[in-house]
């Protein structure tokens, strides 16, 4: 049995010694450049840190606690803190949690509100498809809607359009960091008794009349993959007001345990052999007592580390992506066939990627100008799956099509979009923008 020493003066003075070489590794491993218009390329996204990740990245791994430990506990209350709300739930990916945000609100501690099988959801067809996933697994039924094409999101008249005796729930994502009328929908889905899920995945630092999207439903959801705003590697959270909730959130990301004990910890309750729940034996290990039927989706400490050093730049990552879309704006707003994306007038966007639409009228149509991009190595991405029900996974799903999704078909065939990540610099925006301007009228090669 290993007996742990990490207090001791022996231990302490070696662990500032690795943190102070993993600090010095870092500089001798890693070099800023500027962007080279001779040959560089020019990414859609990616990872950016310093010395402090890789710090905290080894402080963690010298602990050796593999699973949620300390800087998990630290970054689920810094993060919440910087949402101004209470309750944050840490998961291993965004499609993670999107499915326990959902999953959450199916718990028959919930009575007459809890989701049931059949119950009808509205979310866009424009969209991604860990959104819509989660609705079809738990055996809801997905009303997809279309969206408009400015900010890219759903169109809200056709949202309400959509009610149904059957609706029980929106679940909709604000577009790329662009927020939607997040005060709208919330009064719609109070006003009918539904439940407002905000996937928030694209769009963390991103406000609505200097409100922090995210913060207007009843849960919201964020992904911390390597593209996004900040970054663990992999890693999602569920967010939230209540702290009933949240404890349901919790035993769905943990197997569906009744218990809230955080990991190694025993009796938080007071009462572990004390317990009657179900047709269970009185005294039945409260550890073992299982109120829903759960996953196993926590993350690892180390991974939580990273994002504390992220979290930290946060401000930062969000002002360089405003910056860089801004630059966009001005560089393309020349280009006569170009369609820029919007912001509404309350809105103020964390751009995740700045979409651009090919007018219908263009010299050249989006696949052959997305080609000539990635041919000078610009990187660039489709508006994710483009219309949902066009793609080959959702063939044989029950889903109902409220309106016309014209749109959604529209975003699936004309748009893409470009990186404002903070790891690139204003000669590469500039040369993102001169590269489209510049692109050859040409006839697009066949989708």
């Amino acid at each position: 049995m290993r007996f742990d020493k990490s207090s001791s003066p022996e231990a302490l003075a070696l662990r500032a010694e690795i943190l102070a070489k993993t600090r010095a590794y870092f500089h001798a491993a890693y070099e800023d450049r500027p962007f080279d218009l001779a040959g560089g390329s020019v990414p859609v996204s990616g990872r950016v840190f310093d010395e402090r990740e890789l710090e905290l990245l080894v402080d963690s791994a010298l602990d050796f606690w593999l699973t949620t430990g300390r800087f998990a506990e630290r970054f689920e209350k810094e993060f919440a803190r910087s949402f101004g709300i209470r309750e944050c739930v840490l998961v291993n990916s965004g499609s993670s949690a999107n499915l326990v945000a959902l999953a959450t609100l199916t718990s028959p501690s919930l009575g007459e509100r809890r989701l049931r099988p059949g119950d009808e959801i509205i979310t866009p067809a424009a969209g991604f498809p860990t959104t819509v996933n989660p609705i079809v697994q738990l055996g809801c039924v997905p009303v997809f809607v279309d969206s408009e094409l400015t900010t890219f999101n759903a169109d809200l008249d056709a949202v309400e359009a959509a009610l149904s005796p059957r609706t029980r729930a929106v679940f909709m994502a604000h577009t790329l960091g662009n927020p939607y009328d997040a005060e709208r929908v919330r009064s719609f889905c109070r006003k009918h008794g539904l439940w407002m899920l905000e996937d928030t995945c694209d769009a963390v630092g991103a406000t609505w009349n200097g409100q922090q999207v995210g913060t207007f439903g009843d849960v919201a959801t964020v992904s911390f993959y390597p593209a996004h705003h900040i970054t663990m590697g992999e890693g999602g959270a569920v967010l939230m007001r209540s702290p009933a909730l949240r404890k349901l959130a919790e035993s769905f990301r943990d197997w569906g345990r009744d218990c809230w004990c955080q990991p190694g910890a025993d009796n938080t309750c007071g009462k572990r052999f004390d317990w009657q729940l179900g047709e269970l034996p009185h005294g039945y290990d409260h550890k073992y007592t299982y109120s829903h039927l759960g996953y196993n989706l926590k993350l690892t400490d180390m991974q939580a580390a990273v994002g504390c050093a992220q979290l930290e730049k946060l401000d930062a990552f969000v002002a360089s992506r405003r910056a860089h879309a801004t630059m966009l704006g001005e560089l393309l707003s020349s280009v006569p066939w170009l369609v820029l994306p919007q912001e509404l007038p309350a809105a103020r966007s964390s751009w995740f990627g700045y979409a651009l639409r090919v007018a219908p009228d263009a010299p050249i149509e989006r696949n052959a100008l997305v080609q000539h991009l990635n041919e000078r190595k610009i990187g660039t991405r489709l508006l994710f799956a483009g219309n949902l029900v066009r793609q080959p996974a959702y063939r044989d799903v029950a889903y109902r099509v409220s309106g016309s999704l014209t749109n959604a078909d529209t975003i699936m065939n004309d748009v893409f979009w470009i990186g404002t990540w903070p790891g690139i610099d204003e000669a590469a925006v500039r040369h993102m923008a001169a590269t489209i301007a510049a692109a050859p009228q040409r006839t697009a090669v066949a989708s």
